[in-house]
């Protein structure tokens, strides 16, 4: 088995791989970013999304560095990329039901497997890479030692699983999400939703023999694909609706910091003059799906959210704890031990940890403990524009970096310097 890049989970780690990658985010990317060249030869892609996905860097970590040495124009299809991650993040939370949709079919799917002999085994021979496809079976294994597929290669991987293994969609995106280090509610789900047509509306992506070999450099060339791609219907959708209501900054004094697995840099987030006396963390990823989530990315993100608490504690001088459980009894318990009456959390978008914050502000609300939700000035200014298409938020793209400070202004910094921020 060749050998990958080891993901540590920390935010110095992605730093590093950061500032290792910045030099070649301009024309090298844009000219590579398509090949899936194996586990072994990634330089040609960032490799940053399971440090985006927890915000152990931040989005406006990654534009600032790239910034720094290259122009929007020369950088631009890295900054798409960026934005196509914040895109995502933005229809989905203006449209919440397409979460609530999947998890349904999900659970449904799941029975059915239980009682379906040919959809049970067409499904077990795709998740253990037995289909007689063989990239599609490299990709399973990559998958499941790594934690990791290039972007043109989960494209390839769902339209297969869709067009070609006739197997329900939702099932492929559970799969995917239960393995993937960076995996994401938004980008997983709606990645998933576009090739199979629910996303652009008939819009589907259709894997082919000659663009896999050409984007594989003849590693693979497979034989025996869908050659239509007839779109996956569903009832219509609502309305966009209005974003969640969260705080622009943090209230002030006394406060406790609760961390979950959606934001470990709260250093970032707007404190003013808020008092931390106490830092906890827990997250859910047991919660990604009814099935059993990868023991590797239950690693990655609890180490994750160790060195959020290690870092938080470090910037705060505040003791950490990291509780058993995201729970009310647990969270209650921690507050009442630090004369807690106000819990500050960064923003936790539509997602496992969404759902759980809501039953808990309600419980502690009726404990006297408040639960306050911080989301970034990034969040508030771009997703927004997720409402319709991409190109509708890309139009908008260099107002957000500008009204968020960030561009050529800070072109005489040396990268080094930002690096140890």
């Amino acid at each position: 088995m060749p050998t990958s890049p080891v993901f540590e989970p920390t935010r110095s780690a992605g730093l590093a791989r950061l500032a290792a990658f910045v030099p070649s985010a301009g024309r090298h990317y844009e000219s590579m970013r398509n090949n899936d060249l194996g586990p072994a030869r990634r330089d040609n892609v960032s490799m940053l999304s399971p440090y985006i996905r927890h915000r152990l860097i931040t989005e406006e970590d990654v534009l600032s560095a790239v910034l720094l040495q290259h122009t929007s124009a020369t950088a631009d299809k890295f900054i798409q990329e960026i934005f196509w991650r914040t895109y995502f993040k933005g229809h989905l939370e203006t449209r919440p039901v397409i979460w609530q949709r999947y998890c349904a079919n999900l659970g449904q799917q799941k029975t059915s497997l239980m009682g379906s002999g040919g959809v049970r085994i067409a499904y077990e021979q795709a998740v253990q890479g037995r289909t007689g496809i063989g990239c599609f079976n490299a990709w399973v294994q990559e998958l499941i030692d790594f934690g990791y597929l290039h972007n043109h290669a989960r494209m390839w991987f769902a339209s297969i699983w869709i067009f070609t293994l006739r197997l329900p969609w939702e099932l492929g995106a559970d799969f995917m999400f239960r393995h993937l280090l960076d995996g994401d509610p938004a980008s997983n789900t709606l990645s998933w939703r576009w090739v199979g047509g629910l996303h652009t509306k008939g819009k589907t992506y259709l894997a082919r023999s000659d663009n896999i070999r050409l984007c594989t450099e003849g590693r693979f060339s497979p034989e025996g694909l869908a050659q239509e791609a007839p779109p996956v219907d569903e009832p219509p959708l609502p309305a966009a609706q209005p974003m969640r209501e969260a705080a622009g900054h943090c209230p002030s004094g006394r406060l406790g910091l609760l961390l979950t697995g959606e934001d470990l840099h709260p250093m970032s987030l707007p404190w003013g003059d808020a008092d931390i006396v106490a830092v906890a963390g827990a997250d859910l990823v047991e919660k990604r799906s009814p099935l059993e989530v990868s023991a590797r990315v239950k690693v990655f993100t609890d180490g994750a959210l160790a060195d959020g608490l290690a870092s938080a504690a470090l910037a705060f001088g505040a003791p950490a704890t990291l509780l058993p459980s995201l729970s009310i009894i647990a969270i209650e318990d921690w507050a009442r031990r630090h004369a807690i009456n106000t819990i500050v959390t960064a923003y936790a978008p539509v997602g496992p940890v969404a759902n759980r914050l809501v039953d808990i502000s309600q419980g502690l609300q009726n404990k006297g403990i408040r639960l306050v939700q911080i989301r970034r000035a990034y969040d508030t200014l771009a997703w927004p524009h997720g409402t319709r298409g991409f190109f509708a938020m890309k139009e908008k793209v260099p107002g957000i970096i500008q009204r968020l400070g960030i561009g050529p202004r800070d072109a005489e910094v040396p990268l080094a310097l930002f690096a140890s921020r």
